[in-house]
């Protein structure tokens, strides 16, 4: 008896025609950014009000410094690398440091996309005397 069950199960198994599935997982991270290009290591000031982070003003471009790492910021996504030349690998915003999130805009030579809706001091929009009360 348990022969001809195991015999019918596998003739049921050889018989069923294959399932192909085909998978694909796209996760975009952005176009890489281009390289800066620096001489020698740029000159870092502390960010008031985040003394943990640091940035540098001489460069055309938005680098900062945290934690022994370097941010990116272009093109609409952030960069982490280990040096101010990079390599350069893509961070997704929920990853960033609380402490470079918090940089006020005005230390960025072009605000990132989390930030331009806020003024240059730092400060979003709602958050006058009127508490929200049309009074801002």
């Amino acid at each position: 008896m348990k022969a001809s069950l195991v015999a019918a199960l596998l003739v049921a198994v050889i018989s069923t025609p294959a399932v192909a599935a085909d998978v694909s997982v796209n996760i975009n991270l952005g176009p890489p950014p281009p390289p800066i290009v620096v001489v020698a290591p740029p000159p870092l000031l502390v960010v008031p009000g985040v003394p943990v982070v640091q940035y540098a003003p001489s460069l055309s471009v938005d680098v900062f410094f945290h934690d022994r790492h370097w941010y990116y910021p272009h093109g609409g996504y952030w960069y982490v690398g280990p040096s101010y030349r990079g390599p350069w690998a893509p961070i997704g915003f929920a990853k960033l440091p609380p402490a470079i999130v918090a940089v006020p805009v005005k230390y960025y030579k072009i605000p990132p996309g989390h930030l331009k809706h806020f003024d240059k001091g730092g400060h979003g929009k709602g958050h006058g005397k009127g508490k929200g009360k049309g009074r801002d």
